[in-house]
């Protein structure tokens, strides 16, 4: 039987895809304001894209743009992701401040969840996945290609290797170039999750041509799918409104 990952009352790995948006704010205003936002919507998740943030290299700005971010989402889960330049982020930093901001970050009691990148040194992703564990925060062991889908066997190995290393919620994120792309990757997460997967992982088909993996995730096997709210945080997100009614809607006749 699967493992599920429950945050906050909210168990990722069950029903229909869990919704979550992500705030892209550049200052700690356009934060507050995207936070209020989302208590609106109707969301499951929130992530905090910090790459976005103009004081990403201040530790302690950070953290405390977390408290005002944390007080006004309240209990709704909270994702704090990092994404660097190579995976499609704002900006890049040093992987020895990429860990160290994660690590900071994870201790402090302020997040649910953090996003670490797979293609990092690997004793380093365990020693962050031990130390995130430790301090009861889950961890999304992500990869995400914005050139290409690549072989189905290809997807399937990384999502394996991010269990395998202890990611909570394995991650996959690729790019189509035509339909077929989409198919691969809708197969890939078929395989991964009826074969080998122990617990609820993540996957999506970027761009436009991709929006039906964000949409039938139930079906193939996703367990999390990121909408839109004011500004998308990667191509093909859909409306928020309009996520939830299809999600309904396939998940009422399954």
């Amino acid at each position: 039987m699967k493992k599920t990952v429950t945050v906050r009352g909210l168990t990722i790995g069950e029903g229909a895809p869990k919704i979550c948006v992500s705030m892209v704010g550049e200052t700690l205003q356009q934060l507050k304001e995207e936070a209020e936002h989302l208590k609106t919507l109707d969301v499951d998740i929130v992530e905090w894209r910090v790459d976005f943030f103009e004081h990403v290299e201040n530790i302690l700005k950070v953290e405390n743009a977390l408290v005002e971010i944390r007080t006004i989402v309240a209990d709704i889960p909270l994702i704090f992701t990092f994404r660097s330049a190579e995976e499609g982020g704002e900006r890049e930093i040093s992987t020895e401040y990429y860990f160290k901001l994660n690590k900071v970050i994870a201790g402090k009691g302020l997040v649910d969840i953090i996003d670490v990148e797979l293609f990092n040194n690997e004793q380093d992703v365990k020693t962050l996945i031990k130390w995130a564990h430790e301090h009861r925060v889950f961890v999304i062991l992500s990869n995400h290609d914005f050139d290409k889908t690549p072989p189905k066997e290809e997807i399937v190995s990384r999502l394996r290797k991010a269990q395998e290393l202890g990611g909570d919620l394995p991650k996959i994120a690729v790019m189509p170039k035509s339909p077929a792309d989409v198919l691969i990757l809708l197969d890939a997460t078929n395989t991964m999750n009826e074969q080998y997967a122990d617990r609820p992982i993540v996957t999506m088909s970027m761009s436009g041509k991709g929006a039906i993996s964000r949409l039938a995730g139930e079906v193939f096997g996703s367990a999390i799918t990121f909408g839109a709210a004011r500004k998308v945080s990667a191509p093909g997100q859909v409306d928020v409104t309009e996520l939830r009614r299809v999600l309904n809607l396939i998940h009422s006749n399954l």
